[in-house]
């Protein structure tokens, strides 16, 4: 006999978890969502749209306005990769998509988050707990923080078919065993039962992406997640994740402040600066002609071996306050670019143009003077 009874469904969306995939419950009460009977997405639909997000946190010095309009959006089978110094409001636009914002302090002042055309802030809580991890996942930067250290990793990756699926403890061992071998955790059975701790943090990091992978979902956003491990480890995660997302032909949003970690990896990127998306262009463009001084001044305070013995070059200034942004343009204060106009008026997402005068695919940057940064 069947563990798990079927609901018959329309194409309306489900009650249950706001979905129009019908819905299994099994007998241990797990929701588990059947993606097999929805459309599927390809490559020129958005699977992900984020519209004029913004999001507050209220803090002693006042609002610190984190995300200020953000616009962007990912397909399935489609790697953006976020990019911006810290606090330029990359994480908490993921935390926003995810769910998981801390409030208070923090505050989603308004915009939509629209995941396969559903505004994701319009469900209730438990229609979003539905979608997360089984929907849309996401791999966090500090793996030691985020996995649990009195768990086992097997406990702990299992967990994830006993709650969404209602597997038993016996499979969901074997899963746990199957995801480690498949992001090349050497002696997966025998490792099974390890701790946090008795793993390298390139290892910790690949349970990770096991965990975010588990309920093969739509969507992950990965978070910094190669920071704190050296560059070799670095080029083996990114090569892991980049062959999944083809495997999957899921969406996957990579948020970074290092431009080198991208370069192979990504489609497209966006650039944010004090809570603003400031330049988006697919990867190659970008890295050949950026069209915005903070894009250009990141790129060029990238070691290089052709720069042997030169004094590498930064960014003159810090990053403003969230509490206090200036008038105009955010990044007029270090800006070389920068004239009256900047301090008073503040750019939009213009797009650039080629030569004659058309819009380039993909291509938009929020600066008075793109052209000059372009062609300078």
């Amino acid at each position: 006999m069947s563990d798990r009874t079927e609901r018959p469904t329309a194409d309306e969306p489900n009650a249950t978890t706001g979905t129009t995939g019908p819905v299994e419950t099994t007998s241990s009460g797990a929701v588990r969502i059947d993606k097999s009977a929805e459309a599927p997405a390809d490559r020129d639909t958005p699977l992900l749209e984020v519209r004029d997000l913004q999001v507050e946190f209220r803090t002693r010095e006042g609002v610190a306005r984190a995300v200020n309009g953000v616009n962007y959006s990912v397909n399935a089978g489609e790697t953006l990769a976020v990019l911006g110094e810290s606090g330029s409001g990359k994480s908490v636009t993921a935390q926003a998509i995810m769910g998981i914002l801390d409030t208070p302090p923090g505050h989603i002042a308004g915009g939509e988050i629209r995941f396969r055309g559903e505004d994701l802030l319009t469900l209730s809580e438990d229609k979003r707990r539905a979608i997360r991890g089984d929907r849309i996942a996401m791999i966090f930067q500090d793996a030691l923080s985020s996995l649990n250290p009195v768990l086992s990793v097997g406990y702990q990756l299992g967990e994830m078919f006993r709650v969404h699926r209602g597997a038993s403890r016996r499979e969901a061992r074997e899963r746990a065993v199957d995801l480690m071998e498949r992001v090349r955790i050497p002696a997966a059975r025998e490792r099974v039962n390890d701790y946090p701790h008795q793993f390298s943090g390139g290892m910790r990091q690949r349970i990770m992406i096991a965990m975010a992978l588990a309920l093969e979902p739509d969507l992950i956003i990965a978070d910094e997640p190669t920071t704190a491990l050296d560059v070799t480890v670095q080029a083996q995660v990114m090569e892991l994740l980049a062959e999944l997302q083809r495997e999957f032909h899921m969406g996957l949003i990579l948020i970074t402040h290092d431009l080198g970690v991208v370069a192979d990896v990504a489609d497209r990127i966006a650039v944010m600066y004090a809570g603003r998306i400031v330049e988006t262009a697919p990867v190659k463009e970008l890295y050949a002609a950026p069209a915005h001084p903070y894009t250009k001044g990141l790129l060029e305070s990238i070691p290089r071996l052709d720069h042997k013995g030169k004094e590498l070059y930064a960014i003159q200034g810090l990053p403003p306050s969230l509490t206090a942004l200036p008038s105009g343009c955010s990044f007029h204060p270090r800006c070389p670019l920068s004239t009256e106009r900047s301090t008073t008026e503040r750019p939009p997402l213009h797009p650039v143009l080629d030569a004659s005068e058309a819009p380039v695919a993909g291509r938009g940057s929020a600066c008075h003077y793109w052209k000059e940064t372009l062609h300078g």
